[in-house]
């Protein structure tokens, strides 16, 4: 049994290894623009391990910085994370007879990366696959925050880091994790529009830019998804 157990705690670690190297240059911007904008050493290591949330790091570091409202910076981030929401949702009927001991820390790791794991049928039904969601999760944890160390460190000590245009590393990352998931027609008629429409309300200069694109996608993926099953039903019901 203890094994079993270790081959999935191995696993988790080698299929996470990946995105922990590719979030690498973006750990290192959050921790440098920390310190760039004249947070302590303290309060830009404690980002990664609270919050753990690298989109939410970047904006909120800057919106600190800019003397934003309390409201706004709550709201933002709101927003920003309303996405692990649908995540948590999404898996609620696999994990909601778990005890507490495992609902509570999977939730805390389920970021975008873990949730992205997370599409097989049987993911977190048993224990084997709970100690390997907990691996892979745990793993991105760490190594985000050693990524945050270096950025820190190399924040105080070298020239600024924002201008090596790390924040690209931000895409790349969310390239990686939705192209595997485009598997139907609706999903990739979400992720069309969803990139069309995000490009043209940025260059509109539109603040909630993301949030529309992404209502949009939604939208556009469900009149798809609905236009599909009507279709299907149609010729069932013609034979």
């Amino acid at each position: 049994m203890r094994n079993v157990k270790s081959i999935y705690i191995a696993k988790g670690l080698v299929d996470m290894m990946p995105l922990n190297l590719a979030v690498l240059p973006w750990g290192i911007l959050c921790g440098s623009l920390s310190i760039q904008r004249d947070f302590t050493a303290l309060e830009a290591l404690l980002m990664p391990l609270l919050v753990f949330a690298g989109a939410v790091q970047l904006v909120a570091i800057e919106l600190i910085a800019g003397n934003a409202s309390l409201a706004t910076i709550l709201l933002t981030t709101f927003i920003i994370s309303s996405r692990h929401f649908l995540y948590g949702l999404t898996l609620r009927e696999r994990m909601k007879n778990l005890p507490k001991k495992w609902r509570f820390p999977l939730g805390f790791l389920l970021t975008d990366e873990l949730f992205a794991f997370s599409g097989h049928r049987r993911s977190y039904q048993n224990k084997n696959r709970l100690y390997y969601a907990l691996s892979a999760g745990g793993s991105f944890y760490v190594t985000w925050f050693i990524w945050n160390l270096m950025g820190v460190l190399a924040g105080a000590l070298l020239p600024d880091l924002t201008q090596l245009g790390l924040d690209f590393a931000i895409a790349v990352t969310f390239i990686a994790l939705v192209i595997p998931g485009i598997k139907n027609l609706a999903i990739l008629i979400t992720v069309i529009v969803s990139g069309v429409l995000a490009t043209i309300f940025h260059l509109w200069q539109w603040q909630m830019a993301l949030i529309f694109a992404s209502l949009g996608g939604m939208a556009a993926g469900y009149l798809v998804f609905q236009w599909q099953h009507g279709s299907k039903s149609v010729n069932k019901g013609t034979r």
